[in-house]
């Protein structure tokens, strides 16, 4: 049996302040901190060990990694880092206390910008300081791949083809992987190996800092897939 383990960053000082995120880099809260050491630890009680870890682009995926492999006592294994396992881009919205954001657009806008699968946010302008084609880490990507905003559908556009062409091959030589990413690309991977609709898609919430193992067969159906943390 082929194990895969998702991990979705522990609690960012964005998520404590209930606002937008996205691809706005932040860094973790304490309670964020003590959720990625915990799941290093869950991990290191099940007998969890890892040839290759995969994460995103942005510092509190990187960091939760980072606190998962120290207890491990794994932090030289090979870690790649890629754009497209970066957090859904929430465009303009980014930076806006979601509470501010029910007051002003009402609640089921916003329910549909963050949970259906084909509602864009309202798009930045490429004027905007939050552009990505601002921030040095992307400037290898071409503008076409500089989103402005995001739904889930592009994010499954990007990350798949990595899960594909990266992830994947790893898993089929049998190597121990694990990703930590974001809520978003974390549903899209998932939505993709459990094929789940765009309808119910929209009901998959997932939780900060708890390992989720998937058991997958020797051609990577999944069998069935579970938190470690009680």
């Amino acid at each position: 049996m082929i194990k895969l383990v998702l991990v979705r960053h522990g609690q960012s000082m964005w998520n404590l302040e209930n606002r937008f995120t996205g691809w706005t880099d932040v860094e973790l809260s304490e309670k964020g901190i003590t959720e990625a050491k915990e799941a290093g630890i869950v991990l290191k009680e099940k007998g969890f060990t890892f040839d290759i870890s995969y994460t995103s682009v942005l510092k509190r995926a990187n960091d939760t990694l980072k606190y998962i492999l120290q207890e491990l006592g794994e932090s030289d294994i090979e870690i790649k880092k890629s754009w497209r396992l970066n957090e859904r881009h929430y465009g303009a919205l980014q930076g806006l206390n979601k509470d501010e954001a029910r007051r002003k657009f009402g609640e089921e806008q916003v329910r549909l910008w963050r949970r259906s699968s084909d509602v864009r946010p309202p798009a930045l302008t490429k004027d905007d300081e939050r552009y990505p084609g601002n921030d040095i880490k992307y400037k290898d990507l071409s503008e076409s791949e500089l989103p402005l905003t995001e739904n889930l559908i592009d994010t499954v556009k990007r990350v798949i083809p990595y899960y594909e062409s990266d992830i994947k091959k790893d898993l089929l030589l049998s190597k121990k992987v694990i990703v930590v990413a974001h809520g978003n690309s974390l549903r899209a991977l998932m939505k993709y190996l459990d094929n789940i609709s765009d309808e119910e898609i929209v009901n998959l919430e997932i939780e900060t800092g708890n390992p989720i193992c998937y058991e997958l067969d020797d051609d990577l159906k999944p069998i069935r897939h579970y938190y470690l943390k009680d």
